[in-house]
């Protein structure tokens, strides 16, 4: 099997971004984003997805966290895209649905070559710490856009932010760990198209 990894180096005048995944990975990380629960989340979704990743960001969280969140969501999107290569092999889809305490949603991918996002996942409140909680949405909606994936999430029932959010990530971690995991079966791409 080639090596299914790929880096991403991004530089604004908002943000300074390197970004390494691996796709066959152990779920490794080193993240430094300057964004706490930033960090914490981008660990999770490698240690669930089986993904090695290194992020490092500098970006004027000195204004706030939006820049950064967003600037890393499409650096993962562009480098998840990349990695996949020409995709020939994989499963394409993949799908979670993840319980955290009193948190239940479905998180929901195809690595179809196309973006779309569906998102219902309301946040109960605005904070979770220092971080507004709407940014998991952008986050989200960057990766998916820049990773030429549908991307479907849905909240059943939660009460506590911190854990839907943490749900949200450990989800699309499984789905897209499933997603892009070689298929012994497979042939090719997984399109009757011959593309994706």
């Amino acid at each position: 099997m080639s090596e299914r990894t790929a880096e991403i180096v991004r530089a604004t005048r908002e943000t300074e971004i390197r970004l390494r995944i691996d796709l066959d990975g152990t779920g490794r990380s080193e993240v430094k984003t300057g964004v706490g629960f930033l960090d914490h989340m981008l660990e999770l979704f490698a240690r669930h997805g089986l993904f090695d990743l290194v992020v490092t960001c500098k970006g004027d969280t000195h204004i706030d966290d939006h820049h950064t969140t967003e600037d890393i969501g499409i650096c993962l999107g562009q480098a998840f895209d990349k990695a996949l290569g020409g995709k020939s092999g994989i499963r394409r889809y993949g799908h979670c649905v993840l319980p955290m305490d009193e948190t239940l949603v479905t998180c929901a991918v195809d690595l179809s070559g196309r973006a779309y996002w569906a998102w219902d996942a309301p946040m109960p409140t605005a904070k979770i710490g220092t971080f507004d909680s709407e940014l998991v949405a952008d986050f989200w909606q960057a990766v998916a856009t820049q990773g030429r994936m549908n991307l479907h999430v849905l909240l059943h029932y939660g009460r506590n932010t911190h854990h839907i959010s943490e749900a949200i990530f450990k989800g699309l971690a499984r789905s897209l760990r499933a997603a892009s995991e070689i298929d012994p079966r497979g042939v090719g791409v997984p399109s009757t198209k011959g593309s994706l």
